[in-house]
């Protein structure tokens, strides 16, 4: 049951990614992306596979320690419960750049391998996101015209 509930962690997500990557213009995905309940299916499971070792993952969290997180993990439920807790935060951070993403126009041939990326390496990817986020940031702020001199001129 363990390696099934495993699997059904990011089988639930992928949906959601598929969306985001191959469909990103499509009106669908924009709502979809909007919601944080795409990661309800992914707690279930995260669930499913907690509430058995519950007392060792409280122990895990409640006291941190690497001895304590390996014991979690020697656990077929401990590590389940880790990789389904990863899997939900992983989506949410993804569907937030790909809505960023939208608001700053980014294309999405950028966006997808990006995605792509970022499911395999969360970390690494959100990195890569808010450098590009900054750059944007800083090209745009550039690009826009000084308004204090207008708004000095008018009060003139």
């Amino acid at each position: 049951m363990t390696h099934t509930l495993f699997g059904l962690a990011f089988f639930l997500a992928s949906p959601f990614w598929l969306l985001m990557i191959l469909a990103p213009r499509w009106g669908w995905t924009v709502r979809i992306a909007l919601s944080p309940l795409t990661v309800l299916p992914v707690l279930a499971v995260y669930l499913a596979m907690a509430v058995p070792v519950f007392p060792e993952l409280w122990a895990a969290v409640s006291s941190p320690s690497l001895a304590g997180f390996r014991e979690l993990t020697a656990l077929g439920g401990g590590a389940g419960a880790i990789w389904a807790q990863v899997i939900a935060w992983d989506l949410l951070i993804g569907q937030w750049m790909f809505l960023e993403a939208r608001k700053m126009n980014l294309h999405p041939l950028l966006m997808g391998p990006l995605l792509l990326f970022t499911i395999l390496l969360s970390p690494l990817g959100l990195l890569v996101f808010l450098a590009i986020r900054a750059l944007h940031t800083a090209r745009t702020r550039r690009a826009a015209p000084d308004r204090s001199a207008y708004s000095a001129a008018g009060r003139s």
